[in-house]
């Protein structure tokens, strides 16, 4: 047989960034050298992405030990210097939680408190723009207040990639770039919802516009990152035949253009999350994950733009959860409790909760189950009825009636789990250091046995 050596570049890929760059030679157990342009390691299977386009996907025990070393020692590496510092705090005590949140007004000291708590928290698009004039600058004003609280509290600010809100400081500057928004066959453009415009994305200015002013914000030392929004609808086939012919994929092709130019922007120290994850998609979402550190999970539980029966939709989305987050991606899972809808086949609309006593506990069973079934180090879990915490009306009544509030199995005992879960069929077991998990996603049941 014969056997020949190639020098090339080695490139690990830890949460969709290149994190290191050394030369070496990968060796299979017969000797051959195994040319790489990109490595990916996921559990014990190794995905090897060359230049010319091809890819593999092959357990790591067809190495030998020599290279076996070197790529677990590398990922190792990256590991120990860049996890610790960006990513979010991280614990087992208890379910781990995530916030995301949207108030016009300045938050309070009561409400910085309490958001001081969580590990990770997006706020979100109208935060802070009646109180300062603006979300950039309304972002950056709560993130410093939570600081003050909690150093270590990561917050994100948000940007969606196609809906245009208007209530960024920025949205001046788009006076200046022609066409950058889309105008759909009938010239109509307020294409969201018949209300708000959408960016082009495959306008170069537009999108240079987009990352630049992305990356401005987040170059304040309170803003940890950014969390993407609206890519759901760039990915699916959503306004696809209101847009002139090709237009659509024009639009997909400058997305990634987009992603790949506001992770090289933000650098290596902050995070992106985006909503991406998706069990419309043939792999979950899995697909476009490379840019970004995690994903926020939404319309889990109800299908959307599939039509996969609502068992297949959750073993689908479960199995990329799970894959991703044994990668080493953050996890945001955001579920709604109590009633709730989709909007244009894509965004999931929760109705205020008066009462918790209201909440069904065979739903919120349901809902604990199918997380710990998912959840790895930096998973973390956000049950809502919306995101919104305005006061709205002549009796100022909190548009979420679960803010400020706290569930009773939030403060049980949970302790790290003993493995991975273990399914069958639609059925799934775990086992955590003081809980028992079982999940049925074909009749929507769960349990959470809390030892």
């Amino acid at each position: 047989m014969m056997s020949f050596k190639t020098t090339f570049m080695f490139l690990v890929v830890v949460f969709g960034l290149v994190q290191s760059v050394a030369a070496v030679d990968l060796v299979d157990k017969n000797g051959r050298t195994i040319q790489v342009d990109v490595l990916e390691l996921n559990a014990d299977e190794l995905t090897v992405k060359r230049s010319d386009g091809q890819q593999f996907t092959f357990p790591i025990s067809m190495l030998s030990e020599a290279s076996q070393k070197v790529v677990k020692d590398a990922l190792n590496d990256v590991n120990q210097s860049d996890t610790s510092s960006r990513m979010p705090t991280f614990s087992w005590d208890t379910i781990p939680l995530y916030m995301h949140i949207r108030k016009v007004d300045a938050f309070t000291d009561q409400e910085l408190n309490y958001l001081a708590d969580f590990p990770l928290i997006t706020l979100e698009k109208t935060t802070g723009s009646r109180a300062y004039g603006s979300t950039d600058q309304g972002t950056i004003e709560a993130a410093k207040a939570i600081k003050q609280v909690n150093p270590a509290a990561k917050v994100l600010f948000y940007r969606n990639v196609i809906v245009h809100y208007g209530t960024y400081s920025f949205d001046k500057q788009l006076a200046d770039i022609p066409n950058w928004h889309l105008v759909d066959k009938r010239g109509n453009d307020k294409l969201i919802r018949g209300k708000s415009r959408a960016y082009d994305t495959s306008n170069a200015e537009l999108r240079d516009w987009w990352v630049t002013t992305a990356a401005d914000v987040c170059k304040s030392p309170y803003v940890d990152g950014l969390f993407l929004d609206g890519n759901i609808k760039v990915l699916s086939s959503f306004l696809e035949r209101q847009l002139p012919p090709n237009k659509k994929q024009q639009t997909v092709d400058g997305f990634h253009e987009m992603m790949t130019e506001t992770r090289t922007a933000l650098g290596p120290e902050k995070l992106m999350l985006a909503n991406i994850i998706r069990a419309r998609f043939e792999d979950g979402g899995l697909e476009f994950t490379n840019y970004f550190d995690g994903s926020y999970l939404e319309c889990f539980t109800t299908p959307a733009g599939t039509n996969l029966s609502r068992a297949d939709y959750l073993v689908r989305g479960i199995n990329a959860t799970q894959q991703a987050a044994r990668q080493g991606k953050i996890i945001a899972m955001t579920m709604a409790i109590g009633e709730s809808s989709v909007s244009d086949g894509v965004d999931e609309v929760h109705a205020r909760i008066d009462d918790v006593s209201n909440i069904r506990q065979d739903e919120l069973n349901f809902k604990l189950a199918l997380f710990l079934i998912c959840a790895e180090q930096y998973s973390y879990l956000f049950l809502n009825d919306g995101y919104c915490v305005d006061t709205r009306g002549k009796s100022n009544i909190c548009q979420s009636g679960l803010w400020l509030k706290s569930l009773p199995e939030y403060s049980n005992r949970l302790g790290p789990p003993k493995g991975p879960a273990e399914q069958q069929g639609y059925r799934c077991t775990r086992e955590f250091e003081h809980a028992s998990v079982w999940l049925d996603v074909e009749k929507g049941e769960g349990k959470v046995q809390w030892n």
